[in-house]
């Protein structure tokens, strides 16, 4: 069984002007099109992964099968945490969770921008629900996930260059403030369960 490259949920101009086309055309049909074929070059060496899913992948393997297997899914997540009909305020059971989790969405939102704009190299920021029930905002290096720290992922913001250098260049900070113009509270509200 191949992995395949899972396809954009919105069109690639649909995130503009916060995140561009040109951006999504790079960052999708390179960067997260690359992991899949790497991924499925190294699960073809190996019989004994072959029918295993992206999560059994992440949460049992190390080296190059963990980080393109992760690389993969990370990314996915990620194209569902935006959406062109995203931005503004939580609502629903996740702003309720924001509020007892940090206190206030605008807390909450300088919290995970924080973390997002200082995080030192490649990676990722994610919104979680840890095993109490409570949110909490974790950053994560290279391929890292949470799904190996037995918290579940609610939404994630990628931090790695690519992700940005074409619409931001170096200023990841532009990046992140614009990233909160699609972000996708319904997927949020999903995954929060």
């Amino acid at each position: 069984m191949a992995f395949k490259l899972p396809r954009l949920p919105y069109s690639k101009d649909a995130l503009a002007p916060h995140i561009s086309a040109e951006t999504l055309a790079f960052h999708h049909g390179k960067h997260h099109a690359t992991y899949i074929e790497k991924l499925n070059t190294l699960v073809e060496q190996e019989s004994a992964l072959t029918n295993k899913t992206l999560e059994d992948l992440i949460v049992t393997q190390e080296g190059p099968v963990f980080n393109n297997a992760a690389q993969a899914w990370n990314h996915d997540f990620y194209w569902h945490s935006m959406s062109p009909e995203g931005g503004g305020e939580p609502r629903g059971a996740i702003a309720e969770a924001i509020q007892k989790s940090f206190g206030s969405f605008a807390d909450f939102k300088e919290r995970f921008g924080t973390i997002a704009e200082e995080h030192f190299g490649s990676g990722w920021v994610w919104m979680v629900k840890e095993s109490n029930g409570r949110l909490a905002v974790v950053d994560t290096h290279d391929a890292d996930n949470p799904l190996r720290r037995d918290q579940t992922p609610i939404l994630t913001c990628d931090v790695w260059e690519h992700a940005y250098y074409i619409d931001y260049r170096n200023v990841r900070a532009d990046y992140v403030e614009a990233w909160w113009n699609v972000v996708n509270w319904a997927f949020a509200n999903k995954n929060f369960g």
